[in-house]
Order: structure tokens, then sequence, then C-alpha cells
């Protein structure tokens, strides 16, 4: 486990960013890239959550914060904008700190990461599926 303060892994998010090849970054449209400490219930998919619902930090029996999942795509891929988009709240790609941090143990491990995490969101931006990012070596 490596700890980063907000500020580096910030700066780290930045790093990543960069070092994207520059045609899938002018290719987004309306696309926010954002990090956060922890998913919530909202990015986990449970039912009836709320996006400001906090998950349960955990008993210690098992119940911890989930590590895996690193990033999160929320939004209308290119593929089902065809059939019409109002752009007017951008779609979010959400990088979480606490899960790089809890499955990497040095700060470059963590940019690479990262930047793995970007290029499989940006893949759903894309319309690919899990199979297909997986198929691809970004799972």
């Amino acid at each position: 486990m490596h700890r980063m303060t907000d500020e580096e892994f910030e700066a780290a998010l930045s790093e990543a960013l960069d070092a994207m090849p520059e045609q899938f970054l002018d290719a987004l449209e309306n696309v926010a890239v954002v990090w956060e400490d922890e998913p919530n219930a909202y990015h986990l998919g449970w039912d009836d959550a709320h996006e400001d619902s906090e998950v349960p930090a955990g008993d210690g029996e098992g119940d911890e914060l989930p590590d895996d999942l690193l990033g999160l795509f929320d939004g209308l891929s290119i593929v089902e904008r065809a059939n019409g988009y109002d752009d007017d709240i951008p779609d979010v790609i959400t990088v979480f700190k606490g899960p790089h941090e809890r499955c990497f143990s040095s700060r470059e491990e963590i940019v690479e990461e990262i930047g793995k995490t970007v290029v499989h969101e940006l893949g759903h931006y894309f319309g690919l599926n899990e199979d297909q990012l997986a198929a691809m070596g970004y799972e």
C-alpha cells in the first residue's frame, strides 16, 4: 500500500493524463475526468442509492471498502450518442484514490494504473464492453 496526499494523487492523475495519446483526449466531447477518495453507493450500483450515500467503512470481518473499482465511466458512449445527445451535463470518468492506494505499492505503480484505469474508462466512452477491454489487456 502506498499512501498519497490529495495533492500527490492529483499530480499523479495529471501525469497519467499527460501520458495519454493525444488522439484519445482530442476525441473526448463533454467528458470530465475527476477523482474521488472512495466509491460511494451510487458508484457501486447499489439499488436505491443516492450519489451522496456513503459506503460502510467495514467492520474488519470482510466488509471493507471495495478494491476492485478503480474507476468508473458515468455517461453515454459515443455509440449511444448517435441517437441524440443533450450535452448540458458532462459525462464523467471518476478515478478512485483509495483503491489505487490499497492495490499498488509505489507511486510509479499508481501512476501507471491510473493511466490504465483512464484508458479502460475511455474504452467505455468509445463503446467497448468489459470483455473487449479485457481482451485488450485493460481489465
